[in-house]
């Protein structure tokens, strides 16, 4: 993986490590589709997580090795 691309990667996740503190969120008793808004919160946190450490895996995941052979056996 690109060192620019890791870093933006990295960069990402820090930013999603600190938004999991939603201090705006603890004392707010809203229902938003019938779920506390900090609860909507998490499970909408969740999922953005879910897809940005799949693109972690994807991006950073070392291409498939291809069988070398030095000679044929035939």
């Amino acid at each position: 993986m690109a060192s620019r691309r890791r870093y933006g990667l990295y960069g990402v996740l820090a930013v999603l490590f600190l938004a999991h503190n939603d201090l705006w969120y603890w004392r707010d008793a809203r229902l938003v589709l019938g779920l506390p808004v900090g609860l909507l919160y998490h499970v909408v946190y969740c999922l953005v997580v879910a897809v940005v450490l799949a693109a972690a895996v994807y991006l950073g995941a070392p291409e498939p090795a291809t069988p070398h052979r030095d000679h044929d056996d035939a």
